[in-house]
């Protein structure tokens, strides 16, 4: 293939002559500046060329991009000491519980490892720098040495000026909420008793989650929703000027899963169940104490609240009172709601009622308060009332998802022959959730449990059916 000469094509001819004028131009130009120079030398005075290259730096200056402003936040480890004592900061405990989770060891220079037993916690070296990146923007943080160079004393926060709002609005604060959130996640949780007027706690291990809770999923999901949104609402909260707490009563059959959903909702929120039980507290001042000494971030629970107060115990209250204590407890023996009732006469729903939304109820911040019954017809309406109890929460017979739940939970399956059989029996039969899991713990093979539970709703069936007949 022949390529065609430049005297063939005059476009070819065109752009050859273009560009020689071009460069024949930016010769000239440049000599031309050369040469402006050399007379500029030799002809202005030294006071005009030095105002010339004034202006000439000061047009640069306002063209280029000047270098960005800096601002350093420091994160002192101490904030301060007196002759007996010394006050450590604990935001560089949260910083530096932060700074652990992003350091990049393959970035590092230097780097500090600690911990004990199989836990490692990495962190900077004195003099050492990271940056972190939040919402697009680069932080940089250094460890600053103290005295003597006895290790870091303080972190230094340095970032462009323009993002002073942040880094002291959004970014600081979310990492003491990152912290704040891991440690409650790891922490090793405890149910406490009340034993007269304090409380006595033992380690609550109980594994329940809301992967293995076996309920309505609709309802298990609103319920998960209900704890976020309470969880974020803090400053909500604190501008309508009410207390943070939240309250649920749990209501259904017996073996439907209330005590579960309360171990459930501990180790989701991983707050500490503080159990209390009525017929131990003598009088409400000593309720009142009670209370007062559950910390913030706790789960107040109080099961069978029916069996304690009726639905006319508000208009008992003064008969009550009237009756020697010595008289309490010795009602009809075959009158087993009487003797229920009476067991805790000696609080008042009054003041049980004035710790849940009352004046003492502000008393203690993110708090939730679970009641549990199986009679929900025979509770007082002012224990029902909105803003008591925020979510009523159905804990019904077991239905085919709940069965699914613990199909998976018993035998990590998630289909069976068995299964459509069974879920036809389910929606004919009435049966608990804890029914049905004792059923399944009586084999470990899949095949066996699952005919047994066959055989036992088809018995449960036809039970029913004789029944409706007789």
């Amino acid at each position: 293939m022949e390529f065609p000469s430049a005297a063939s094509s005059p476009s070819i001819y065109k752009l050859v002559d273009t560009y020689k004028k071009a460069a024949a131009t930016a010769a000239s130009v440049t000599a031309y500046a050369v040469l402006a120079r050399g007379m500029a030398r030799e002809l202005l005075p030294p006071d005009l060329c030095a105002a010339v290259r004034w202006g000439a730096s000061l047009v640069r200056g306002h063209l280029e991009p000047r270098p960005a402003e800096r601002r350093t936040v420091v994160v002192k480890r101490m904030e301060g000491c007196t002759i007996n004592c010394v006050k450590f900061n604990s935001l560089y405990d949260d910083v530096s519980e932060y700074l652990a989770t992003r350091i990049d060891p393959q970035s590092m220079r230097r780097l500090c490892l600690s911990g004990t037993g199989a836990r490692k916690v990495m962190s900077m070296d004195s003099g050492d720098s990271m940056t972190d990146v939040f919402e697009g923007v680069q932080f940089t943080w250094t460890s600053v040495s103290g005295e003597g160079h006895r290790g870091p004393e303080s972190l230094e926060l340095t970032f462009d000026a323009q993002h002073t709002g942040m880094a002291l609005g959004r970014y600081v604060p979310s990492i003491t909420a990152a912290v704040e959130q891991v440690r409650r996640r790891d922490r090793a949780l405890k149910i406490f008793m009340n034993e007269g007027l304090s409380w006595s706690g033992i380690s609550h291990d109980h594994p329940a989650t809301f992967d293995t809770l076996a309920m309505d999923p609709l309802t298990k999901q609103a319920v998960i929703a209900d704890l976020d949104r309470f969880l974020k609402r803090k400053e909500y909260y604190r501008r309508i000027g009410k207390a943070w707490k939240r309250g649920y009563l749990l209501y259904g059959p017996p073996g439907t899963g209330k005590s579960s959903l309360v171990a459930a909702v501990a180790n989701y929120l991983r707050f500490n169940l503080y159990d209390l039980d009525l017929s131990e507290v003598g009088y409400n001042a000593a309720l009142q104490k009670l209370l007062i000494g559950m910390p913030n971030r706790s789960i107040l629970v109080i099961e069978d609240i029916d069996c304690c107060f009726s639905a006319t115990s508000r208009e008992d209250d003064k008969e009550r009172k009237t009756l020697p204590r010595a008289n309490y407890g010795h009602g009809d023996d075959d009158s087993e709601d009487r003797s229920n009732t009476v067991r805790c006469i000696s609080i008042t729903l009054s003041g049980l009622l004035n710790f849940i939304d009352g004046l003492w109820s502000t008393s203690g911040k993110e708090r939730v308060i679970i009641f549990t019954t199986n009679y929900k017809d025979r509770l007082d309406p002012a224990l029902l009332r909105p803003g008591r109890m925020d979510m009523h929460i159905y804990m019904g017979y077991c239905g085919w998802e709940a069965f699914r739940t613990l199909a998976r939970n018993y035998f990590v399956v998630d289909d069976h022959s068995l299964f459509p059989e069974i879920q036809e029996l389910l929606a004919e039969v009435e049966v608990t959730p804890a029914e049905v899991s004792e059923m399944l713990l009586r084999n470990e093979d899949a095949d066996v449990a699952l005919l047994g539970l066959v055989e036992f709703l088809t018995a449960k069936k036809q039970g029913e059916k004789d029944s409706v007949k007789a």
